[in-house]
């Protein structure tokens, strides 16, 4: 007796999405979030590395939350 595979077949209905409050927030690279914040991506790389800021290494690469710049903005703005 052969067993034969079942054939896939896609679902007619598009995948269920989680809510928006589970999204996780979108990661902007060091070219962006300096842009934002007005200083060169170095810079902003020196930040996270002293933990002025917080951001995510990932490899040789730096990530940021959008988020994350705008309450380091908001924190400088209050301390000048």
């Amino acid at each position: 007796m052969d067993l034969l595979p079942i054939p896939y077949r896609k679902s007619s209905r598009p995948p269920k999405l989680p809510p928006l409050s589970e999204v996780p927030e979108r990661l902007i690279d060091s070219e962006e979030a300096a842009a934002i914040i007005g200083i060169h991506p170095k810079t902003l790389q020196r930040y996270a590395r002293r933990g002025l800021i917080r951001g995510i290494h990932v490899g040789k690469l730096w990530r940021f939350r959008g988020s994350t710049i705008k309450e380091w903005i908001d924190r400088e703005e209050l301390a000048s």
